[in-house]
């Protein structure tokens, strides 16, 4: 439709997408668990694992490359619908396919799930002002954080219990049916399509108008430096989940881990309510948010991986996620504020930082827990973004005197 979203229209797309991206997460999740679960089974190899994740983590790296030229050409609710439809379709495979020939399509599954996740964020978020009016879109990014928090959690200990009890087709069809569903929430969708710009034909590319726009929003590259920064510190506590969790409670750690992750998820559900109702939505509050959430998230995270006790593991593991959760929030609400020429290059840019970072900073922090323990690892990886944190504020403060001092000299 090329007439402005009603308020109801508005608020009805609000409710869809939400539940979308809450079954689409669960979904997600779901199967991270328990394919790599069944990888290992099936092979016996800890390398075939390694494999698969990163073909996952390739399919996500492609899909940040050709994510601006894809939804330049094709947007709307269509693609994010067949994305869904081929995660289903891949996932359906291993319910069609004898097992002998599984093996050699597990790769391939993996490409085309991380793949189809990452062209789902970068689709939703990029195009989210086309679908929401501008007042409702930091409550909307906060119910959107919110139920991915929730759907990591439930999606993660429902794949244990469900393997566990029925099996791992039983999984994998559950797994398909929550694609399917969240195709279906999507259909009823409604898109306000502006009259293109002359910058979206800018002839001189997508990435060189992306170099252009960052220079003159500095603040959005330093957001996007932190960003990965960030995630290479997310990656370094992701490792050290089952660690952390089978050093304070070797008897239990899988209790452990799941009670962590809750408990952080319900941090990071909560930060992302509080950040919603802040007083202040101008641009510079979101920046503050997102920043401020970066150095809660870390510091929490920090303090939580140098507990010797799990009430003091789970103590800190709020903090963590309530950092997240404000994180997140401020990040897209700002991010989704920029012009259409520019909004969806820097999210597939996003997406290629956060699927890098993530993939070599899993590789590079897994030897350091051979050496270290968990706490200095988490330490050292998570003052990665602190230190980001520290250099921003300077040279912010550097570009604040030098402006003050060209209007004394005027």
């Amino acid at each position: 439709m090329n007439t402005p979203l009603t308020p109801q229209q508005s608020a009805r797309n609000a409710q869809l997408i939400i539940a979308a991206r809450l079954v689409s997460d669960f979904g997600a999740f779901l199967n991270m668990v328990a394919l790599a679960t069944y990888v290992y089974l099936l092979s016996n190899s800890a390398i075939a694992v390694g494999v698969f994740l990163a073909s996952r983590v390739a399919g996500g790296v492609f899909a940040s490359l050709i994510g601006t030229a894809f939804y330049r050409r094709f947007g709307g609710r269509i693609p994010l619908i067949g994305f869904d439809l081929l995660r289903a379709g891949l996932l359906g495979l291993l319910l069609l396919l004898p097992v002998t020939e599984q093996a050699l399509m597990l790769p391939v599954i993996a490409f085309g799930l991380g793949l189809g996740n990452s062209m789902f964020a970068i689709g939703l978020n990029s195009q989210l002002p086309h679908m929401i009016q501008g007042e409702q879109l930091l409550k909307t990014n906060a119910w959107l954080t919110s139920a991915s928090s929730g759907a990591m959690v439930a999606g993660s200990l429902v794949s244990g219990l469900l393997v566990a009890g029925f099996g791992f087709e039983v999984v994998f069809a559950l797994n398909v049916v929550t694609y399917l569903l969240a195709a279906l929430f999507i259909v009823p969708l409604r898109f306000y399509r502006p009259a293109p710009s002359l910058d979206a034909k800018a002839s001189s590319g997508e990435w060189a108008a992306l170099r252009q726009g960052l220079r003159s929003t500095p603040v959005i590259a330093a957001m996007l430096a932190l960003s990965m920064a960030d995630t290479l510190g997310s990656a370094a506590h992701n490792v050290g989940f089952p660690i952390i969790s089978k050093l304070l409670t070797p008897e239990s750690a899988s209790t452990t881990l799941g009670l962590m992750l809750a408990v952080w998820a319900c941090g990071k559900f909560i930060g992302a309510r509080i950040a919603s109702r802040l007083p202040g939505t101008e641009n510079v509050n979101l920046e503050r948010r997102f920043f401020f959430g970066v150095l809660l998230m870390s510091s929490g995270f920090i303090l939580m991986f140098n507990q010797h006790n799990l009430y003091g593991l789970l103590l800190f593991a709020l903090p963590a996620g309530l950092g997240d959760g404000f994180s997140e929030v401020g990040l897209m609400s700002r991010l989704q504020r920029e012009p259409d020429s520019l909004r969806l290059p820097i999210f597939s840019f996003l997406t290629l930082l956060q699927m890098t970072g993530f993939g070599v900073g899993m590789l590079i922090a897994a030897p350091f827990y051979n050496v270290w323990a968990p706490g200095i690892v988490v330490l050292l990886f998570h003052g990665i973004p602190l230190s980001t944190l520290v250099v921003l504020k300077v040279l912010a403060s550097r570009a604040q005197r030098r402006q003050a001092l060209s209007a004394d000299q005027r």
